[in-house]
């Protein structure tokens, strides 16, 4: 089969119409091959343009090739100067005088458009009013054929404009020029950076080239100059030596001299003149010269060496400045024409020691091209003064040479004082960073067990409370953690053993935990742990229950096998909390939830524990405000003879009726008085009011005159003997008789201090006032209390009395106990008495005293106020 190619079928008048196109299309190709030629010259000149002068007519003449340009310039934007340089102007109409413009003058301009805007402009001239109305523009210069202006972007920074125009009808631009000025304007901006960088590393390099030129240059004249005074130093220190070593041969110290001069000037001629001892005479004791062999001595004229002897400095004189000397008369004219025959030029400087001129050293050359000038003068009278003093100096070379040695040993023995200063100030500085770093450990690890301390741990959680707010995915708790018993391994095994409990407890938390976990130690038995991106909360459950079974298998503290245990309070983290405090706060309160119901267990917080910690803390301050106003009702409960029901004592207590809760029990306000420090407070009021109806009762006339009246005391006033004293001295101030006074004090609350409070009890006990076991039974090791300490009453718990007369265990108890009070002198006190059985079956047995409501119930008793004192 053949096949038909589709040209083929194409009419003539088809391929004719297809011809254009071809054409535009190749036309289109050859623009496209010159802009890319284009750009490649650009980044040509890139390379290659070391200035920016050069830059820019290259920018030009390829921008030529591609369109008309005959009018082109290039305005660039110092922002810092707030200025437009216009660093390259071509245009067959308008002159450019100046090169820089402020901004704000071409500010209305088309350059100035193009520089606020950041944007393209093509301007026709069909439509260039128009155009210029809707910019808000005012042209500058001669009126253009076409215009087109773009852009030069650094990034979104405009840093210039690049325009091109035309005044000529039959040159005209088009959208294809626009579109070739703004593709090739970032390729040149990209040019210009590049050749402004590398111009200004030339800049750079040429300006560093020139500085160290210039130092260069003046390196190589301090060099000069340090050679010369080191050659000056050299010639000092050999004429010192030469003083120093010379034995009498003056000829050759001399001669020395002379060498050591050559070094410093130009002295082929040298000599020596000295005054004789009559003074009239010149001696020449070293004379050295290329035109005579021999001098001898000579009387004092007119010659150069007199004139240096007369005017006592040192003198330059040549063939410029003798003949005006001689007419001056201070040489003679002889002289001065043989040293201008000869071309001399002549230095002399005197020789003094001890302010005495006794001789003159002078040099001279006879050869024009090598006279003296004023630094040779002074290098001279330099170098003559140590001469003139080389003999003196000789003298006492020893004793400068001890005395040297002496202040070199103590410049060697300072340096060494101040070496040894230096490594001590290294040494301490070391010692004050490691100070601080130690310190700044310590101010956030506990010292005992080096865990983070409450402040690390509040930075931390600082941070879990700042992070939940943010992503409330995160998941953070915190455990508070309350160890048993650590109080009774102190006391039993000593604060060693204590410290070492605490640090075998971190190691076993710390084993509970993950790595990214924080365990950190509040102080005492409290610990705290921060979960950090846990799942769920199960999760931190389950590590306070590997805590509580850690910590609950055998110690071993000093040979001695311990068990310990602990109480857990978690508390989330929510995004509602605003610091750590209220997350350690709600941790805290969920452990002491724990411990109420029982040790060695967790509590998770919730919200019902923050409200019932809210209605303590509100019953806490209302009692705090009722106890300062001392708005409490005291009511008195009798202790009888049961038999005569005979007053016994009166004992005083407190109730308390809330405004909203009504009457509060007396467990529960005592509670919240210990729980918040104010049982001394509570006991101070008892007492005050104990105190008062005393009074009242010792100056009436009824059988009250004989009462005593009793007061629940806190055991926390035994252990401070300064309470003890205070409440004596309270008591005697009242004017009350002690006597008349018991103090009851709790066993429970004995059994926590027992071993501190025997000494309190005996002063309280010889002031007079009569001591009180209450509730006893209620706690352990209760008969100790009856063998050890002096109690006048005990008082049987009620709960033993209210068992009565069914339980015959606690009937045998009480009996017990009368039976040893009849032993060991105290009174027996049934307490709760509430029935007739009860009373009976006490009576029976031979309890002599009781108390409750059977006998008589509690009662206000008013006290008056005391009267006032009457001026007689």
């Amino acid at each position: 089969m053949t096949t038909i190619n589709p040209a083929e079928q194409l009419t003539v008048e088809e391929l004719r119409e297809l011809v254009p196109q071809l054409q535009q299309l190749t036309e289109k190709y050859k623009r496209a091959e010159l802009v890319q030629k284009a750009l490649f010259d650009i980044s040509e000149l890139a390379s290659s343009v070391s200035e920016l002068g050069s830059l820019y007519p290259a920018i030009h003449e390829i921008l030529g090739e591609l369109m008309t340009a005959r009018n082109f310039f290039v305005a660039l934007y110092d922002h810092n100067e707030e200025s437009v340089n216009f660093t390259y102007f071509v245009d067959e109409f308008d002159e450019l005088t100046l090169r820089s413009f402020p901004a704000a003058q071409l500010k209305r301009g088309l350059t100035g458009y193009l520089l606020r805007s950041g944007e393209a402009l093509f301007l026709r001239h069909e439509t260039i009013e128009a155009q210029l109305k809707g910019l808000d523009v005012e042209n500058i210069g001669a009126a253009p054929v076409d215009w087109i202006g773009v852009p030069l972007k650094k990034g979104r920074q405009v840093i210039g404009a690049m325009v091109i125009q035309s005044y000529d009808e039959s040159e005209r631009y088009g959208e294809d020029d626009l579109e070739f000025m703004l593709f090739v304007s970032q390729h040149i901006v990209n040019a210009l950076e590049r050749v402004k960088s590398r111009e200004l590393i030339e800049k750079t390099i040429k300006e560093r080239t020139q500085q160290l030129e210039n130092i260069n240059s003046e390196l190589e004249e301090e060099i000069s100059e340090r050679q010369k005074i080191e050659q000056l130093q050299q010639a000092l220190f050999e004429i010192s030596e030469l003083s120093a070593n010379v034995e009498g041969d003056m000829a050759t110290f001399y001669a020395s001299l002379h060498d050591i001069l050559s070094r410093l000037i130009s002295a082929p001629n040298c000599y020596i003149a000295t005054l004789n001892e009559a003074g009239d005479h010149l001696e020449f004791p070293y004379f050295s010269d290329e035109l005579t062999t021999e001098i001898s001595s000579r009387p004092l004229g007119r010659g150069l060496t007199e004139y240096v002897l007369r005017h006592g400095q040192a003198a330059l004189i040549d063939t410029v400045n003798v003949s005006d000397l001689a007419v001056q008369g201070e040489i003679d004219p002889q002289t001065a024409g043989n040293m201008n025959a000869n071309f001399n030029s002549w230095l002399g400087s005197p020789l003094i020691v001890e302010g005495e001129i006794y001789g003159v050293i002078a040099v001279q050359t006879y050869n024009e091209n090598k006279a003296y000038g004023h630094r040779d003068l002074e290098l001279l009278r330099f170098v003559s003064h140590h001469i003139a003093t080389a003999m003196e100096r000789k003298r006492a070379a020893e004793a400068i040479q001890r005395t040297n040695q002496m202040l070199e040993e103590k410049v060697r023995e300072r340096t060494e004082a101040l070496n040894r200063t230096a490594e001590n100030l290294r040494k301490q500085i070391e010692e004050r960073k490691e100070i601080e770093l130690r310190l700044i450990h310590d101010a956030h690890h506990d010292a005992l067990t080096g865990l983070p301390n409450r402040v690390m741990f509040n930075n931390r959680l600082e941070l879990a409370v700042a992070n939940k707010q943010r992503h409330k995915e995160h998941n953070f708790a915190v455990l508070f953690i309350d160890l048993d018993r650590f109080k009774q391994i102190n006391d039993t095994l000593g604060h060693h053993a204590g410290d070492l409990f605490l640090i075998e407890v971190a190691k076993r938390i710390g084993k509970c935990i993950r790595g990214h976990d924080l365990l950190a130690r509040l102080g005492g038995d409290e610990f705290v742990v921060l979960l950090d991106n846990f799942e769920t909360l199960e999760d931190a459950e389950d590590v306070a229950s590997r805590i509580i079974d850690s910590l609950s298998r055998v110690f071993v503290l000093d040979d001695k096998e311990m068990y310990s245990g602990a109480s857990i309070g978690i508390a989330s983290i929510e995004p509602w909390y605003q610091s750590a405090d209220e997350v350690i706060r709600d941790a805290d309160a969920a452990m002491y939830q724990s411990k109420s119901t029982g040790r060695g267990r967790y509590v998770v917080f919730d919200k019902s524990m923050r409200e019932k910690l809210l209605e303590e803390l509100a019953l806490e301050n209302e009692f705090r405000r009722d106890l300062r106003e001392k708005a409490f009702e005291c009511y008195f409960q009798l202790a009888a003879t049961l038999e005569t029901k005979e007053p016994l004592y009166f004992e005083a207590y407190i109730r308390w009726e809330h405004p909203k809760l009504g009457k509060i029990k007396r467990d529960q306000f005592y509670k919240v008085a210990e729980d918040s420090g104010l049982t001394l407070e509570l006991d101070e009021f008892l007492i005050g009011q104990a105190c008062a109806l005393l009074r009242q009762w010792q100056y009436s006339d009824g059988p009250e005159k004989r009462y005593s009246i009793a007061i629940n005391m806190s055991v926390n006033e035994l252990v401070q003997p300064k309470l003890i004293d205070k409440i004596l001295d309270f008591i005697r101030a009242s004017g009350v008789n002690p006597y008349h006074l018991l103090f009851e004090f709790d066993e429970s609350q004995m059994n926590r201090r027992s071993q501190h409070i025997l000494p309190a009890l005996k002063k309280l006990k010889k002031a007079g006032i009569q001591l009180v076991l209450d509730n006893f039974g209620s706690g352990l090791a209760s008969l100790s209390y009856l063998y050890s300490y002096p109690f006048d009453y005990v008082k049987i718990d009620h709960r033993f009395v209210k068992s009565l007369p069914r339980s015959q265990k606690n009937l045998k108890m009480i009996q017990s106990v009368l039976n040893i009070g009849e032993h060991l002198n105290f009174k027996v006190i049934a307490e709760g008495i509430e029935t007739a059985q009860q009373f009976r079956e006490l009576v029976r047995i031979g309890c002599l005293y009781g108390q409750g409501h059977y006998l008589e119930p509690a009662r206000k008793l008013s006290i008056k106020a005391p009267a006032k004192a009457t001026n007689s």
